[in-house]
Parts: structure tokens; sequence; C-alpha cells
């Protein structure tokens, strides 16, 4: 199996395992609802944000609008890099974890650019695809679901503790998605192995 065949596979079958856990997500469960998977410590939480990190926004519609194509100039970018790197038979990890960025940045790129186009809103029921009336917004303006959470520390801080005495404390808070730890597990794969992914490239 070439270089080529083996990242093509990688990309698909992220991207598959992406959409179809996001549109299940969707379309059996209301935003903010949580399902317990192992014990306290992993659950899916159905949430949504507009594609920045931290559920941050910027500059409205247009800004919403020009993060997306920004998306698509990056993800173009690093797919060619991509393909330069299989033309000069780069390390299969290498490869591999190049190619997982981009699926994870593809996966997300699909929420941004088509959700609001294919389901309807997911506040009170879970979402229809295809709705009759249309969805809930425009190209390029869809909304990233998220949804494993893992909690591995969920307490309180001691009631003599300056800080935040009482208050709640929860060890890893953000919600993701399989998209996103393509991503992450590309990029540290890349930072872990980086001496022997570029001596070899060498």
């Amino acid at each position: 199996m070439s270089l080529k065949t083996k990242s093509l596979l990688l990309i698909i079958l992220i991207l598959l395992v992406d959409q179809f856990v996001k549109i299940l997500v969707k379309t059996n469960m209301v935003l903010g609802d949580e399902i317990m998977v192992i014990g306290n410590w992993f659950r899916i939480h159905f949430l949504e944000n507009n594609g920045m990190a931290f559920g941050l926004e910027w500059g409205g519609k247009p800004g919403k609008a020009a993060l997306s194509i920004f998306r698509m100039a990056a993800i173009v970018g690093i797919f060619w890099f991509l393909l330069s790197l299989i033309k000069k038979k780069a390390p299969l990890g290498l490869i591999l974890s190049i190619s997982a960025i981009v699926a994870g940045a593809l996966g997300n790129l699909i929420d941004s650019a088509f959700y609001g186009l294919i389901f309807s809103e997911s506040w009170h029921t879970p979402a229809a695809l295809f709705p009759e009336g249309g969805g809930y917004s425009s190209f390029l303006h869809g909304r990233v679901v998220d949804m494993l959470y893992f909690p591995v520390i969920d307490a309180h801080w001691p009631t003599w503790s300056p800080i935040k005495p009482g208050e709640s404390f929860i060890f890893f808070r953000p919600v993701f998605n399989i998209a996103d730890t393509s991503i992450t597990t590309g990029v540290l794969s890349i930072l872990v192995f980086q001496k022997k992914f570029f001596g070899e490239s060498k």
C-alpha cells in the first residue's frame, strides 16, 4: 500500500467517524444534554461553538465567515505540504500525523460550512437533518459540534483555601470532538517524534 493510499485512508476514516458521531449526537440530543459513559469522568456532553478555541467569537457573522475562509486556506496549505512529504517519501509517522491534522481541520470545517444549512436548531428538541424550512443558518455560519467531556476531577476547593474557598473545581473542563482529538494527536506526535521524523526526512 502506497504512502498516498495510507494517508487518504486515515483522512477518510477520521472524517467518517467524526461526522458519524456528530450527526448521532445532533439528531438525538438537545444542547446541554449529558450521558454518563464511564463513571463521572467520561461523559457525552452536547455543546456547540462558533469554531474558535474556548468558544470565543470575533466580528459577528462577517468574522465567522472570515474564520471559515481562513480555515479553508490553511487546510489547502497543510494539504499541499502533505503531498510534498508524500512525494519526498517522508517517514510514515510524519505523513500520518499531518494526515490526522488535515482530517481534523476538515471535520470541523464541514460543521462550520454546512451544518447551518442542513440542520435545524437543537435548543428544545434534537435537530432534524434537512428540515423542511431549511437549516438554522447560512453557508459558512454553522456551529461546531462538541461532545467529549473528561472532568477527571470534579470537586470543591476547601473552605480554608485562599483560592476560591468552597467553589467548584473541575480539572480538564474543555468539551471537544473527534476532529479536535485528531488535530491534537497529530501535533503532539510531531512534537514528540520530531527528531525521528525530520532526521529521517533529511
